[in-house]
């Protein structure tokens, strides 16, 4: 198929998904009270194959959200519940020796675990053993996972929630910096205001028929993911996103002072790649071909604020990440046409 005929095609699936949005939304509202925010970030995550960190307490619906944006996807889903006993193989699968009874002969045979799913929910992620944790994050970062030297790959699109809880701390296993860097965001799932709190009590307490129905198919959600990453992206917008991302760390010329003062490390790289992606896939939902500055400064703190590590001088003064990050896009300024003046073009 040559590139003519791709793009008429590409363009028919954005304009399903223009259509597809508002009633994608009315669908998980069947269910699901109020939180669109966290949902869009969710969807947004998914169409750029990225993970998610969601920290809320309990009781907000956290599941029932994943799995019902799963069936409005048409996408399979497990749950995993995280605790101090949970082994990897618990969670990538095991092998078992199975007899063949007309021969005797003994054989192993590969029972995949809940991993081998395309929208998984990590539930406590933080209350299971590093070696556990690494299990699944391996299969986030390579998309496939080994077993006896056997590798097994994870059917496409795979996308990870992962939850923890901000109130009990103890008897937890907090993720490396490193880990926390493998999702693109972190979302927090906040208490839903006193209308939608009314809402939800009335719903939840009575028989209320309907159920959400699929919006996209899988097919689709692989083709908005291709589609993602096909939306061009202006050199001054990247540059935008690599400023955000170089200003945050300590001992970086171009960090403004508080960075030095508040902050122990900043973000690497994989921060300025999630903006763009994030903005581009929040540019693709709002029905508009072009990222601009707005679109990054909308990613900023889903993106950043599990990338910033405060030091004490932060933590006596109770400077949040959030707030870090605040300041960050008040002191770091976006790239203008005048700042490309006898330069490469910021429309290359």
């Amino acid at each position: 198929m040559t590139a003519a005929n791709k793009q008429p095609a590409d363009l028919r699936i954005i304009e399903n998904l223009n259509k597809a949005k508002a009633k994608l939304l009315s669908e998980i509202h069947k269910v699901i009270i109020g939180q669109d925010g966290v949902i869009e970030l969710l969807v947004q995550a998914v169409l750029s194959r990225g993970h998610c960190l969601l920290v809320g307490v309990p009781g907000l619906a956290k599941t029932l959200m994943v799995s019902t944006l799963a069936r409005v996807l048409k996408l399979t889903f497990n749950r995993i519940q995280f605790t101090p006993d949970l082994m990897p193989s618990d969670v990538t699968g095991t092998e078992v020796i199975e007899e063949d009874r007309s021969t005797g002969k003994r054989e192993f045979r590969f029972v995949k675990g809940p991993v081998f799913a395309n929208v998984i929910l990590a539930d406590e992620i933080n209350r299971t053993p590093p070696k556990t944790q690494a299990a699944l994050l391996q299969a986030m970062q390579e998309y496939h996972v080994t077993v006896s030297g056997q590798r097994y790959d994870l059917e496409l699109p795979f996308f990870v929630l992962a939850t923890q809880n901000p109130i009990e701390q103890e008897g937890t296993y907090p993720l490396p910096e490193a880990q926390l860097d493998r999702f693109m965001f972190m979302v927090f799932v906040d208490y839903p205001t006193r209308e939608q709190e009314r809402l939800i009590v009335k719903t939840t307490t009575m028989d209320v028929a309907g159920e959400p129905e699929p919006v996209l198919l899988l097919e689709d959600v692989l083709a908005l993911q291709r589609i993602v990453r096909k939306i061009p992206v202006s050199q001054h917008v990247i540059d935008y996103a690599v400023n955000l991302a170089r200003a945050s760390r300590p001992g970086d010329p171009t960090a403004p002072e508080f960075v030095g003062n508040y902050l122990t490390w900043g973000a690497g790289p994989r921060a300025a790649q999630y903006l763009i992606l994030g903005a581009k896939s929040r540019a693709l939902l709002h029905g508009r071909f072009n990222v601009s500055g707005e679109d990054v400064r909308a990613m900023a703190k889903p993106v950043m604020r599990h990338r910033l590590f405060t030091n004490f001088n932060a933590d006596a003064e109770s400077i949040k990440p959030d707030d870090l990050v605040e300041m960050l896009l008040k002191a770091v300024p976006e790239p203008t046409v005048q700042d490309y003046a006898g330069a490469e073009s910021p429309s290359a």
